[in-house]
């Protein structure tokens, strides 16, 4: 038979007036707002290693790492092949080179290592927005680490032999006994099924079991409905103890190089988030070690919970940067109805109301970090992480989403797709409720708040943080004014979130005044406080200069 011809390819159309990615960019030198943060709190701190981290994070590899790491999901093996129990999640090789950054970069332990400066959590909370623009999933167990010291030190036995790996920069994948491991990572186990953020509802049972090294061990029979990064080498947990709930150390590998009972029944299916690993796991007499005094782990664990709320902050700011750069870097190349998307008013108008709401964010998130760094120095350092914690969780991450959808409209259909550089904004999306809802959400802060309001001080330190701003902005002094009053009043509970929303703008806006160009701080007051904002994004007032509010987000 006489095959039958190949039509000829013909060549339809040229493709031109797409933008290129936004890739091999140094991440840390064209972000002049956090330059300023940093400025602002830390003047003279070096730059040298943060402008590295940000030609890194930047760089086109980094990138396709992280995109192969969320392509390629965690994968659960209970059993090995002749029917062994094995309770491991296997990872891309990309998220193996995700985590071996951040942890060479320090990201998990610097501020308690470092001696050589007064700023060690405020440079690494930079650090940590330079890597999430980059790939935020695997910031999990990072964060985790790092928040582990100050509630891991209630069992100086524990914190002896686990704190050198604990604190170690060469990431080591193995399942090992931890001192056979370069570097030590560890997660938590807190909530269950029917308590969610109720965990004074949580049903594990801890059974006393003797004392050795460790101090008192205990077995622990029950469950965990969120148990974050099973792959870590230690958990810190919550059970029911005779003396009440305990906070427990939880290892993988016991002392005498067996596996620990822990028993992971599935992998979370997430909305996002997915080069990570969150998993429900039951333990069948899983020994652990009591941190802290029975009956106090509430308290001993959000010690852990406080630093790894900081970097909800922080990692909501790192995100809303990066969909900003996107969208800018995307406007400028692309045209429509003959002109640059950046040159239409329209344009103009989203992209530096995007540009103010990424900057406050960042001024906020800072200012919460520098805060740690002289919190056991200061008393009013004390009270302004104790007051801006929630705050700054709850507000920043609450702004995360609708910052995302309209980023990502930026783009057009191109921002919706999953594949290319535009792909990076489908991820963002889906990324940023995470921060919003983990440890704890809205309401659960808005709570927070109300506690750290009741101290008699609360008021009176916010009033001093906030006086330097007076007779800026009509609207600021207003809002200023009032809210000592309202904190000293103990705004009722149903009333919190509108308290927490204010109090983060009045904090935002005092800050951008410190270390934003005068035409930013303006237009946040103007929009934000004054109320010349409409209910989305791109509703600035006629009299914004966006010239200069779009050249400060993203210079040429």
């Amino acid at each position: 038979m006489t095959p039958m011809p190949v039509a000829s390819v013909a060549r339809t159309h040229d493709v031109f007036n797409q933008s290129t990615p936004w890739a091999d960019v140094n991440l840390f030198t064209t972000n002049a707002p956090l330059q300023s943060a940093l400025r602002l709190h830390a003047p003279g701190l070096p730059l040298g290693a943060l402008t590295a981290l940000g030609a890194e994070m930047g760089s086109a590899d980094m990138q396709t790492h992280a995109r192969l790491a969320n392509t390629h999901k965690p994968q659960l093996r209970t059993h090995d092949r002749f029917g062994h129990r094995t309770d491991v999640v296997e990872f891309h090789p990309s998220y193996h080179a995700l985590m071996g950054a951040a942890l060479r970069h320090g990201l998990h332990a610097t501020p308690w290592t470092r001696q050589d400066t007064a700023h060690a959590h405020l440079e690494r909370a930079a650090g940590f927005m330079l890597f999430t623009e980059a790939e935020p999933s695997v910031l999990c167990p990072v964060s985790m680490s790092y928040a582990v010291t100050p509630a891991l030190r209630g069992n100086a036995a524990v914190w002896a032999d686990w704190r050198q790996g604990l604190t170690g920069t060469q990431y080591d994948p193995r399942l090992a006994l931890y001192s056979q491991k370069s570097a030590l990572t560890m997660g938590m186990g807190m909530t269950e099924k029917q308590g969610g953020s109720d965990v004074r509802a949580n049903t594990t049972q801890a059974a006393p079991d003797g004392d050795d090294a460790w101090g008192a061990r205990y077995r622990l029979t029950g469950h965990k409905w969120f148990f974050s990064a099973p792959m870590c080498d230690a958990f810190l947990v919550l059970a029911q103890a005779p003396g009440g709930l305990t906070c427990f150390f939880l290892p993988r590998v016991l002392p005498d190089d067996t596996a620990n009972a822990i028993r992971i029944q599935r992998l979370k299916d997430k909305l996002g988030n997915h080069a990570n690993a969150s998993s429900e796991v039951e333990f069948i007499d899983a020994m652990a070690w009591r941190v802290g005094d029975e009956g106090r782990g509430v308290a001993q664990i959000l010690e852990m919970g406080t630093m790894t709320r900081l970097d909800c902050a922080l990692g909501t700011s790192g995100l809303m940067r990066q969909a900003l750069c996107i969208a800018l870097h995307h406007t400028r190349q692309r045209s429509a109805f003959g002109k640059k998307l950046i040159e239409q008013p329209l344009m103009r108008n989203v992209l530096a109301d995007l540009a103010l709401e990424s900057e406050a964010a960042t001024a906020l998130s800072m200012r919460l970090a520098s805060a740690f760094d002289q919190k056991d120095k200061s008393e009013h350092e004390a009270i302004m992480a104790r007051l801006l914690t929630p705050v700054a969780k709850f507000w920043v991450c609450k702004r995360g989403s609708v910052f995302a959808q309209e980023a990502m409209e930026c783009l057009g259909g191109n921002g919706y797709v999953e594949e290319g550089g535009e792909g990076v904004m489908a991820r963002i999306y889906r990324e940023m409720p995470l921060n919003s809802i983990w440890e704890g959400a809205g309401n659960i802060m808005a709570l927070d708040l109300m506690r750290a309001v009741r101290r008699a001080d609360t008021a009176a330190a916010l009033a001093a943080e906030l006086a330097p701003a007076r007779g800026s902005h009509p609207a600021l002094d207003r809002l200023a004014g009032a809210l000592p009053l309202r904190v000293d009043a103990m705004t009722t509970e149903a009333e919190a979130r509108r308290l927490a929303q204010d109090v983060a703008l009045a904090m935002q806006a005092a800050l951008l005044l410190r270390s934003a160009p005068g035409a930013v701080f303006r237009a946040f007051c103007d929009s934000r406080l004054s109320g010349d904002w409409g209910y989305s994004f791109g509703t600035l007032g006629a009299g914004v200069n966006l010239d200069a509010i779009l050249a400060r987000a993203f210079p040429a």
